[in-house]
Parts: C-alpha cells; structure tokens; sequence
C-alpha cells in the first residue's frame, strides 16, 4: 500500500534518529544496537534518506525492554502486518522473528521499529544464516557517536534479499571501505545463503 493508504490504517510515522533512540534507550542495561540504513550511513559517514530507525536487541530481552518503556510507551508486536499490543496480557510477541512498533498512545505516531534478533542462550544469531551464531560484540561495533551498530557486512547480507535500489546503493558505498576479512565473510555468507546472487557477480566485478 502507498503512504496515505498505510496512515489511514496504521496511523503515521515520526521516527527518532540515533541520538533520540540513546536518549530513549538511556539506562537499558541490556545490549541493543541499530540496524538497516543508519547502520550503513554510521560506517560509511555517506549520508541517506531513511523512513524510520531500526533499533534491534535479542528477543530473551524483551521482558526487560517493555520494563524498562514502562508506561510512557505502548510497544505492539507486528508480524505481517497484525499488530498486537505487547503487554501484560500479551507478553510475548506473535513471532519472535517479527517487529515491534512503539509509540506513546493510540493518538501519537509510531517512532520505533524494533525487528527482533533470535537468540541462543544469549548470544545473537543471524535471520538469514542459521549456522552464524555469535556474540553480540562480535555481529556489532560501537561508533564514534557512542552507539552500537551492526557490523556493515551483515547489515549487507540482510540486504542483498530485497536487493532494492537504495540496498544496491548501500552495497556500493559500502564494499570499498571494508577490510579484506568483512569482504570474504560477505562473499562467502551470499553463496551459502543465496546462491547465484546477481551481488556476487556484481562484487565479482
């Protein structure tokens, strides 16, 4: 659906940017990192338009994210476009591969989407790669602004699916800038995980 459509149904979009998402996330104790687009522009320093932020943490720390929201937010679980609010009487969100929207009240736009990382036993693990399993400091790195982002090889990967124009730009800026081991771990991560990729011969080039 186009904009208008998705507002007249979901209701509109005011997303925060990195610095607001820290001022939000002040005190959580538990890891988190921001994913997608200000991932890339936070490595790369290119700037980009972005259409929300995507904050990101492991889904064994939820309970702890909506203690830490309190009451000042409503956080609702998303999974193809259901939303469900993420609440006491709902604590577990529909699928832990989904999202989570937050915003203050039904009449306050959205701020934050929140895609879940799975976990196992707390350590982070790839959506698109089962067999990649790590620890969080390992998938993310901390930039000079003070925030932890994931690492631009992985934001790269989760990328290369929807292989939209803006993710070809990314991998454009992006690639010349990685070391030698960031660009064997992408070319080897596509070819398990997508064969035949046309971003293999694209980097190939």
């Amino acid at each position: 659906m186009d904009d208008a459509e998705f507002y007249r149904w979901y209701g509109p979009w005011e997303p925060l940017d990195p610095a607001g998402l820290a001022e939000l996330m002040r005190g959580f104790e538990r890891p988190w990192w921001i994913v997608g687009g200000w991932s890339i522009e936070a490595f790369t320093g290119a700037p980009r338009e972005h259409e929300d932020v995507d904050l990101s943490l492991l889904a064994c720390d939820l309970p702890a994210f909506r203690e830490h929201l309190g009451t000042d937010w409503t956080p609702w679980s998303n999974f193809a476009g259901t939303l469900r609010p993420l609440n006491d009487r709902f604590p577990e969100p529909l699928d832990v591969e989904s999202q989570v929207w937050i915003r203050r009240d039904a009449g306050s736009p959205w701020v934050v989407d929140l895609p879940i990382t799975p976990d196992r036993a707390g350590l982070w693990t790839n959506k698109r790669w089962a067999e990649h399993v790590v620890a969080v400091e390992d998938a993310t790195w901390v930039a000079p602004d003070g925030i932890r982002y994931v690492r631009p090889e992985i934001a790269l990967l989760y990328k290369a699916l929807p292989d939209r124009e803006k993710d070809r730009r990314d991998l454009d800026v992006t690639w010349p800038l990685l070391d030698d081991d960031a660009r064997g771990w992408l070319l080897d991560a596509l070819a398990q995980v997508h064969p035949g990729h046309a971003w293999l011969t694209r980097l190939e080039r």
